[in-house]
């Protein structure tokens, strides 16, 4: 075949070579803008698992590669005065010119053909079979097809510059230093033999408030000498057209296009994708891609390069979405490291490390168990009556008079089988039996606060006398066999109200036997929903006297905890977000009229649940829709709920319409919104979303996210989850029933966790 690739960097460079490797008869062609020798940037990182993909791969460009790297395997967080050094991480930089000469070479050997100063043109692809765009993230190419890619465009509001030095590090160093304009913090790595990388960074207030977007690069880098002299030891920084930026997240919704009238055309590294260097490099990326591409075209004749090309994207997809939603979590952490600075400097340090969640606990403890260890001691220390040598998931957690003796919470999830609200032998058995399984509070599901609050006619309350009397025989035989807390969660449906079970069609209207719904506003939850009623002030007194009723009753059934629902798109929920509340009256518009509601119920809870028991708040931190509730919102009813009196919050996310949908999921997905809530308003919190091990807890709590976990679809599967975590970390002191007694002795000593 005959090759164009557009774009002479790593992408271009390295497919080309591995193509022209398999396919010495294949004319392959690079088209680069620039002249030999011009590049821009200074160092380029590699993990040590990248390097093995490209020994793998082509052995003659690894072998150059290592012989001019230079290599690490510690982290250096410098912060409060104090450096804390992270070992086990295995990486190495190379200067970026040095690189691009050596995949240079290596093509020339091959027979690559290399065209510099070349600005392309549509007349230079025609005869082309195939056209590699990998011209960058302003790709040309993708954009003159932009309709077909659909590109889309994150750009950042933190800056950053990308700065050279003559100092020389032996680790990946992290600095932060605080000054009367804001918080800055570096990213330097040594690349060669007398130079590192040194990137400098800012959130937009700090970088305003200093009046670098008013400097040259000159001042720029006099700015950063004088604020990191202390770290620099008289070394200079140096330019390379250097200039302060904002990181673009690229996405597209498509990598390959076959055109009509055209060769076909396929993205390839930062035109495809792009992920924030504080996660590694680009580079990587680019040249995985460029693995994955040629892999995906061999013995691929040109009628058959549409499926060849869709098999790359299948196949790189999702590996790219799981390095973006890293890239996003570690980019949120250093945009927002402002909100860290009370943490202490080994939990900054554990936060930091932690921060994209591809390290945690368990696999930092593999790369350095003394910091693991100094980690999970630290966090013991701080917490009063912890047994010494606790894993941090079984360190009790003080609320007001309660003490919840672990972190695992087993979140509340409807089961649909009540009858008329009245929980039964099933409810019985359901939370009795996770109890007995070791979790630190069992929390009940959304129970609702009158017949027309259900959300289905299978859902559990809170309105009836005999209500009270059926929750109290749970709740006494969770006190009599566990040592497991239990809290009731009370909520009203709104106008995801008089809907099916959940497996005969999730929030979808009944077929017959439909209740009258209510709402902030009268928006359906479908279009062939139940129109719900707004709700006016007569209505609000009496749906709030029915919350004051079902929390007296939840005294009186013995709950430990109340949690009030204001989350996932219900009733309270509809009030708090733009995208439910139109409302022209005093209860709409800006979030302090669109709370005002919710406050009025919880305070009136509050007032009659007793002063020595927590309540908690659930509440949806986004709704993952543009003109839905936004984070400074969040934080305006977060600190609200604090200072009328909550204890701690829930902290969930979506289900505010059918339409919303996670922007990122992957393990622990929710938990930006916890860490945001905890950190800025200073209140205890409860983490959810995707939490499956004992690892990703221990590593939440450590790390300052949450001061809870709670787990829904483990604890289906596995009821007695908690004692199964005690067993696997080998922690003894975990509550077992002495009908249980045979799973001990545990397998091993206590490390920790």
């Amino acid at each position: 075949m005959k090759i164009t690739c557009v774009g002479g960097g790593p992408a271009g460079l390295y497919f080309s070579l591995l193509y022209k490797k398999a396919h010495p008869d294949a004319e392959v062609t690079i088209l680069e803008r620039n002249a030999p020798g011009v590049t821009f940037g200074w160092g380029v990182v590699f993990s040590d698992e990248t390097l093995s993909y490209l020994e793998e791969n082509d052995g003659p460009t690894h072998e150059a590669i290592t012989r001019s790297f230079a290599h690490w395997d510690a982290i250096d967080i410098h912060y409060r005065g104090e450096c804390l050094r992270s070992g086990g991480h295995g990486f190495s930089g190379i200067a970026r010119k040095e690189l691009l000469a050596i995949l240079e070479a290596r093509c020339v050997e091959l027979g690559v053909v290399m065209k510099h100063g070349v600005e392309v043109e549509p007349a230079d692809l025609l005869g082309s079979d195939l056209v590699i765009a990998c011209d960058g993230v302003k790709s040309k190419l993708r954009d003159a097809h932009a309709d077909v890619f659909q590109p889309s465009f994150d750009v950042r509001k933190a800056r950053y510059i990308w700065l050279g030095t003559d100092k020389l590090f032996d680790a990946f160093t992290f600095y932060f230093e605080e000054n009367a304009h804001g918080m800055f913090q570096v990213h330097a790595y040594r690349f060669d033999a007398t130079t590192s990388t040194f990137i400098v960074e800012c959130d937009e207030a700090s970088f305003l408030a200093a009046g670098l977007d008013r400097a040259t690069t000159e001042e720029s880098i006099a700015y950063c000498e004088k604020l990191f002299a202390k770290h620099l030891d008289g070394h200079r920084l140096l330019p390379n057209r250097s200039q302060w930026g904002a990181f673009p997240t690229v996405k597209n919704e498509r990598w390959s296009h076959v055109p009509a009238d055209g060769p076909p055309i396929v993205l390839l590294g930062d035109a495809a994708h792009t992920a924030h260097f504080s996660i590694g490099s680009g580079t990587k990326m680019a040249m995985e891609d460029s693995i994955a591409l040629a892999k995906a075209l061999e013995g691929v004749a040109r009628g058959g390069l549409a499926v060849a090309l869709g098999r790359y994207e299948e196949e790189r997809r999702p590996i790219v979405e799981r390095t973006q939603k890293a890239a996003q979590d570690s980019l949120q952490w250093f945009e927002n490291v402002k909100r860290y600075r009370e943490l202490e400097p080994i939990q900054f340090a554990f936060s930091l490390l932690t921060r994209s969640k591809r390290i945690t606990f368990d696999n930092l403890k593999l790369r350095d168990e003394a910091f693991a260890e100094d980690m999970r001691s630290w966090h013991e220390r701080r917490v009063p009556a912890a047994r010494s040598g606790a894993p941090a998931m079984f360190t009790p957690l003080q609320l007001r008079e309660l003490t919840i003796p672990n972190r695992v919470v087993v979140s509340p999830m409807c089961m649909y089988s009540a009858v008329d609200g009245l929980p039964n032998d099933f409810h019985f058995t359901h939370y009795l039996t996770r109890a007995i399984g070791g979790a630190g509070l069992v929390m009940c599901e959304m129970t609702n606060i009158s017949r027309d609050a259900r959300i289905t006619p299978g859902c559990a309350g809170l309105y009836l006398p005999e209500h009270r009397d059926a929750w109290k025989r749970i709740v006494d035989a969770v006190h009599a066999s566990s040592q497991s807390k239990i809290g009731i969660q009370l909520g009203h449906a709104g106008r995801k109200a008089s809907t099916k079970l959940m497996w005969e069609g999730s929030d979808r209207p009944l077929d017959s036997g439909n209740w009258p719904i209510v709402s902030a506003s009268p928006i359906p939850y479908y279009p062939e929903s139940q129109v719900p009623r707004a709700i006016e002030r007569a209505d609000m007194d009496a749906i709030k006297s029915e919350y004051v009723r079902a929390a007296r009753w939840a005294d009186e059934a013995g709950f430990d905890l109340l949690e009030l629902h204001m989350a996932h798109g219900y009733l309270l929920a509809s009030f708090l977000s733009p995208l439910t509340n139109r409302r022209t009256d005093e209860y709409g518009g800006p979030m302090a009229n669109r709370m005002r509601f919710p406050l009025e119920v919880f305070e009136a809870i509050r007032a009659v649940w007793p002063e020595a028991k927590p309540m908690s708040v659930r509440i949806s931190a986004t709704d993952w829709l543009p003109g839905g509730i936004e984070d400074a919102e969040v934080l305006e009813l977060a600190r609200a709920l604090k200072e009328v009196g909550a204890d701690i919050l829930d902290v969930s996310c979506g289900m505010t319409t059918p339409q919303s949908r996670p922007k990122f999921y992957g393990r622990m997905y929710q938990a930006y919104w916890s860490d945001l809530v905890k950190n800025e308003v200073k209140i205890p919190t409860i983490t959810v979303g995707n939490i499956s091990s004992a690892d990703q807890v221990n590593t939440l709590i450590l790390s300052g996210r949450a001061d809870l976990c709670a787990l829904a679809r483990p604890h289906l599967a596995n009821p007695h989850f908690t004692i199964g975590a005690a067993i696997e970390q080998g922690w003894p002191h975990v509550a077992i029933p002495p009908q249980y007694g045979i799973v001990r002795p545990f397998p091993r000593a206590a490390t920790g966790g």
